[in-house]
């Protein structure tokens, strides 16, 4: 496993836009932009719906990408390769409402809804981290 290097970890930690691979039954790759979290183990956080194609994506086939521009210098950027080790409902309405208070300023995330029960958090081992700037 590697990690993102300290001096862009700022990038975890803002309202950067990763826009995250994943790849679809058909071997065709498949990119949404998603926001973007880390744990104190290293691994990147992304938090989504069950029934969204990423999720699904993710379940078959666990090798995904993300790229990180900084919102203030899109030359900046973290490129993350790596694999899904976990997808779990544990926590998801928690994260998705810290993640709305980072990039909504707002206290709850406010598209709750019925799917907050099938709500996760898609856990990422990065395997291979670049840099650029």
């Amino acid at each position: 496993m590697e990690s993102v290097p300290a001096e862009y970890a700022d990038l975890l930690e803002r309202e950067s836009i990763a826009h995250f691979s994943t790849i679809m039954p058909d071997g065709t790759p498949q990119v949404t932009p998603v926001w973007i979290d880390a744990d104190d183990d290293g691994y990147i956080l992304v938090n989504t719906v069950r029934s969204r194609q990423k999720a699904e994506n993710v379940s078959e086939n666990p090798k995904v990408g993300l790229s990180i521009t900084d919102p203030d210098d899109p030359y900046r950027y973290v490129s993350i390769r790596g694999e899904v080790e976990e997808l779990t409902t544990e926590g998801a309405v928690e994260h998705i409402d810290s993640l709305a208070q980072r990039y909504m300023d707002r206290e709850e995330y406010p598209y709750h809804d019925d799917e907050d029960s099938s709500r996760v958090i898609v856990r990422i081992r990065p395997d291979r981290v670049i840099t650029g700037q």
